[in-house]
């Protein structure tokens, strides 16, 4: 029995790293993440083929710009091992990496951003439990149930 696929939203700042940078290389490294939630959604949750929704944040109208896959299953994040990494890590080893990523792969860009302030709007729709709209939450990578991801495709 093949497990159910699961759904995401991810967060990137996209001066750093936008939905066009990975239209244009197709697959890239999740890295850099250091919050140990985010990180255990990903070692722990994320499957090879599960759904993305890939968020724009820190910009002028940060919103749901796009979607991707996951493309692998987790590994070290080799930027904890790397001095010169604004990422490094001193407390982490190969023998014992603190740090974990996975590989997601280009889908497609949306026809238009989804807006915050839009998704905002829908908050009775997707339920007080999503947390993109939770108060306080600043998690850059966390669960979205099958039912979020369609509707917040629906919105585009």
């Amino acid at each position: 029995m093949t497990p159910r696929r699961r759904y995401w939203l991810m967060k990137s700042e996209p001066q750093a790293f936008s939905i066009d940078d990975l239209q244009r290389v197709g697959t890239e490294p999740w890295n850099g993440v250091r919050n140990y939630q985010a990180r255990n959604f990903m070692r722990d949750g994320m499957r090879v083929g599960d759904g993305v929704l890939f968020y724009h944040s820190n910009t002028r109208i940060p919103g749901i710009v796009g979607t991707a896959t996951v493309a692998s299953p987790a590994y070290p994040d080799d930027t904890q091992f790397d001095r010169k990494s604004p990422y490094y890590d001193p407390k982490a080893t190969r023998e014992e990496p603190r740090w974990q990523l996975v590989d997601i792969a280009f889908e497609r860009k949306l026809s238009r951003t989804i807006s915050l302030d839009e998704i905002k709007q829908h908050a009775d729709e997707l339920g007080e439990e999503f947390a993109l709209i939770r108060r306080g939450n600043r998690l850059s990578v966390f669960p979205v149930s099958a039912a979020q991801y369609r509707y917040l495709l629906s919105l585009e």
